[in-house]
């Protein structure tokens, strides 16, 4: 482990924090925001997806530099780009405004995986990879929990707007601190440390077990973002808890589930893997299948305490991916590509999965409203309506969980064969320097 990891890490963990507040604080204000500008929650989905198209799109362009340039200072000037956007966001007018500075603000956000990630893997060996990574992801459950315990009572007393700005502004404090960082050599914490020039994009995509992890987060991403989205307004019309309730008990899944979740990673990753070298990709792939029923139960939940356990409990596995999945991505991957393999599965997780999370909830809420409003005889689709067509299209959390465990079994399959030839691949560049 490199001198100064430990501050360096607790740098990048809060940039990721302050990342996924800002990334949540829509989801965090979605009842205003739909009642201001009168959007369907397909349109609310499409405030989602539209920034997670852009964001996947420029990250690819974004990790090719974080395997080349400064990643201090790509994330330094992406932290700028996404903060001044989120500030933005409060003088939009419109819709089309307001969706404008989603769009601005995926430009800056996309830095972030690619570059710290990458920045992470050069500064802890490889059988210590999985805490770091999953103390880093925190920032997943963290930021979003953050940003709904502050973002709706910050709304209910001063608007939507201010909500905005507020989320901003811990980026002044933030990027000088950032700046007063040292990166590490790309390399610096193999067991042979490999000094070649990056390969090729399609190198990444000729290891077998890359797809099944490419497909298995964009399975997780759609879950995360339908979630992400539409817990707060789920929780408002199905329990009928105020927007600065629903916000906290949004926060309260995030908090607890998220860092249990990231926790139990942590502790798990570093440790199965001395055992079986597959170990973390099983372990996600049960932690998955148990979180399904789990999930559905939660959905299904008829009381607002037996909702909040169950989902804190699904919200736990669906966190636990993280430590597990993207130690194992470092593993089969060269230092010199992971910042490109990085951007290739985030463009993928995040177009095939996380824009269609809220996107489809949403259009499928808005569909199952409309067909209990029908089954009621109503020509109206009223908020009691819209809140069993949320309800309904949320089911579909629990059934794509099952096929996450699914891709992540097949994936656990081929990992063993992928680490070997890397470890090969790493000695012989070691001997020919």
């Amino acid at each position: 482990m490199k001198p100064g990891s430990r501050a360096a890490l607790a740098v990048l963990i809060a940039v990721n924090i302050l990342n996924f507040y800002d990334r949540h604080v829509i989801g965090a204000l979605t009842e205003p925001i739909r009642k201001d500008f009168h959007l369907t929650d397909g349109q609310i989905g499409l405030l989602g997806s539209a920034f997670i198209w852009l964001y996947a799109l420029v990250g690819l362009a974004l990790g090719r530099l974080a395997d080349r340039g400064s990643r201090r200072q790509l994330l330094a000037g992406g932290m700028a780009v996404w903060s001044a956007l989120t500030a933005t966001a409060a003088l939009a007018a419109s819709f089309t405004m307001l969706l404008v500075s989603r769009l601005g603000f995926a430009v800056g956000e996309a830095v972030v995986a690619p570059a710290a990630t990458s920045w992470i893997g050069d500064l802890f060996p490889a059988d210590r990879r999985a805490r770091p990574l999953a103390f880093f992801m925190l920032g997943v459950p963290v930021g979003g929990a953050l940003s709904y315990f502050f973002s709706g009572p910050a709304a209910q007393a001063w608007g939507w707007r201010t909500a905005m700005v507020l989320a901003a502004a811990p980026a002044l404090l933030l990027i000088p601190i950032l700046l007063t960082l040292t990166e590490p050599l790309r390399g610096a914490a193999e067991a042979h440390p490999e000094h070649a020039s990056p390969g090729s994009m399609l190198s990444i995509l000729r290891i077998p077990t890359m797809w099944w992890i490419i497909l298995s987060g964009a399975l997780l991403n759609f879950n995360m973002y339908a979630i992400g989205t539409f817990l707060p307004a789920f929780l408002s019309r199905i329990h009928g808890l105020s927007l600065a309730r629903s916000g906290i008990a949004t926060g309260v899944v995030f908090a607890i589930g998220g860092i249990s979740g990231g926790l139990a990673a942590a502790r798990l990753g570093d440790r199965i893997v001395h055992r079986r070298e597959n170990g973390r990709m099983l372990a996600a792939a049960s932690i998955a299948a148990i979180g399904a029923p789990v999930a559905w139960l939660g959905v299904s939940a008829g009381s607002i305490g037996a909702a909040l356990a169950l989902l804190t409990t699904a919200y736990a596995s669906l966190n636990s991916y993280y430590g597990l999945v993207y130690s194992a991505i470092q593993d089969i991957v060269a230092p010199a590509l992971r910042g490109t393999a990085m951007a290739i599965y985030f463009m993928a997780m995040y177009l095939c999965g996380a824009s269609f999370g809220p996107l489809l909830t949403g259009r499928l809420s808005d569909r199952m409203a409309r067909r209990a409003a029908d089954a009621a005889g109503s020509g109206a689709i009223t908020e009691a309506f819209k809140a069993i067509g949320l309800q309904q299209a949320m089911l579909i959390i629990p059934v794509l969980s099952i096929v996450l465990a699914i891709v992540l079994y097949c994936g656990a399959r081929t990992i063993g064969a992928d680490m070997r030839r890397r470890a090969v691949a790493a000695r012989a560049v070691h001997y020919a320097d």
